[in-house]
């Protein structure tokens, strides 16, 4: 154990280290991992000193760890300036084991399940307007389709007008570049002309919330709407205390900023993937029918596509926990202060794990569950980890299955021999540089939802033999 000592790592200046990450992340991280091993130390502008991981067995050790020890909430504390002083994201130690408790039951199974229909049919709209015989990027799609869902299931939005200001409103926030970027470091800045602009943006997005957020709590049929806001509003802990307007909306904002970018770039690479892959493509319709028919092997096959996208193509580049003590790992005293970061993007392109990582194969997530050997929460963590994985990781991947689906269905994608995308760095998401191009050859007239047509016989299994 060295007493104290950081693990080796790159000697440039922190500012240099920063570009390099910005603008080379995956190709830098890689690079550190061979010249130093498993374990590697980054100094970071703006971000300071990070110890990198790669071992799973180290990134268990922080994902097990205390909380109270490893601070996640105030890794992410440059994000407090827009998502608010109370958001899950950030913030740590009881504050937030009682608000995750508070917030779980919204995102239980059953509850995500109830909204499927709902994101089925936000995703049919817009799938059918969508031009034949012309290539179009998906991205922009994918983030009208799932910025739908946040506005109408998450947020329950009905009024015709605020939901028309929403849809200008809230992009505003979420399409911020590296200058306005810095006012939600600095909230500060924002009183400043040259920012002044984010903080109008971010008036406007709070007095639409607060609108629904008081519409939601004088709503006479608050019990029976789906809504995620309408169940965070029924929220209350043990002893009865519910969370405040502001709470709310910090938490709308987390969910929106955390959760609609992420999703539509994840579904914009599962298109961009399958679309490099005829005979799984192939596939990956025939399970759309067949779980539309309420075939369970059909959204196996569809969660498996989705599971080995977030893993070919990590959207999130990696996660964080602050050290509130010194702390022994991976053969290390690291002391307090120091970022430590399980490195995903290494751990998913690990070949001991994954075999031919760069291969893009479904197949190898069939049968597979986070937990199982083949599959654990340290060797596949698109969500992050322990105490602090994505509360709406159950959200996420049902509404990537289901627009899949209803995409597969509903258009005759058009295979392409073109090299694939290369990732591009979007704040902390890899993107497709090109926005994931697509063609669509045709419109399909998808079979009735639920039902086998009985001259055609039952649905074949949409799930081959693991290769």
């Amino acid at each position: 154990m060295s007493p104290s000592a950081l693990p080796p790592g790159p000697r440039l200046p922190a500012p240099v280290q920063a570009w390099l990450m910005l603008r080379h992340g995956k190709w830098f991280i890689a690079a550190c991992q061979r010249r130093y091993g498993p374990v590697f130390t980054l100094r970071i502008t703006s971000m300071g000193t990070l110890v990198y991981l790669t071992d799973p067995a180290d990134i268990k050790a922080v994902f097990t760890g205390d909380p109270d020890t490893f601070h996640a909430g105030e890794a992410n504390s440059m994000l407090s300036g827009i998502l608010g002083e109370t958001s899950v994201l950030v913030i740590d130690g009881d504050l937030h084991r009682r608000r995750r408790r508070l917030m779980l039951p919204s995102f239980h199974r059953d509850a995500v399940t109830r909204q499927a229909d709902a994101m089925a049919e936000i995703a049919a709209a817009d799938i059918a307007g969508w031009p034949v015989g012309t290539t179009f990027a998906a991205a922009p799609r994918m983030s009208q389709i799932t910025l739908e869902v946040i506005l109408r299931v998450v947020i329950g939005a009905g009024d015709p007008g605020r939901l028309a200001a929403l849809r200008t409103v809230l992009p505003r926030l979420i399409d911020i570049g590296p200058w306005l970027s810095l006012a939600v470091a600095s909230p500060h800045l924002q009183r400043h002309r040259p920012w002044q602009r984010l903080q109008r943006n971010l008036a406007d997005a709070d007095r639409l919330l607060y609108d629904e957020i008081a519409e939601r709590r004088a709503d006479p049929e608050l019990d029976t709407r789906t809504d995620t806001l309408a169940m965070l509003v029924r929220s209350a802990d043990d002893d009865g205390q519910a969370m405040s307007d502001r709470e709310l909306r910090d938490q709308l904002m987390t969910l929106l900023l955390a959760g609609h970018d992420t999703t539509a770039t994840a579904l914009s690479w599962a298109l961009e993937r399958l679309t490099r892959h005829p005979m799984l493509l192939a596939e990956a319709e025939q399970a759309a029918e067949a779980s539309a028919a309420g075939d369970p092997a059909g959204d196996e096959y569809l969660d498996a596509v989705c599971r080995e996208t977030l893993r070919n193509r990590t959207v999130v580049f990696d996660v964080g926990r602050v050290l509130k003590r010194p702390v022994e790992l991976a053969g290390h005293r690291l002391p307090a202060g120091v970022m430590v970061v399980p490195g995903m993007v290494r751990v998913h392109a690990d070949g001991e794990l994954y075999p031919d990582p760069e291969r893009f194969d479904p197949h190898r997530m069939l049968g597979e569950t986070p937990g199982q050997p083949a599959l654990t929460p340290t060797t596949w963590f698109p969500f992050g980890g322990g105490n602090r994985r994505c509360l709406g990781a159950t959200f996420a991947m049902v509404e990537m299955r289901v627009v899949l689906r209803e995409i597969l269905r509903r258009v005759e994608l058009e295979t392409t021999s073109a090299r694939g995308e290369r990732p591009r760095l979007k704040h902390v998401v890899f993107v497709p540089r090109r926005g994931a191009r697509i063609r669509v050859r045709a419109h399909r007239k998808p079979v009735a939802d639920n039902t086998v047509d009985d001259a055609a016989g039952p649905v074949p299994s949409p799930v081959p033999p693991r290769r």
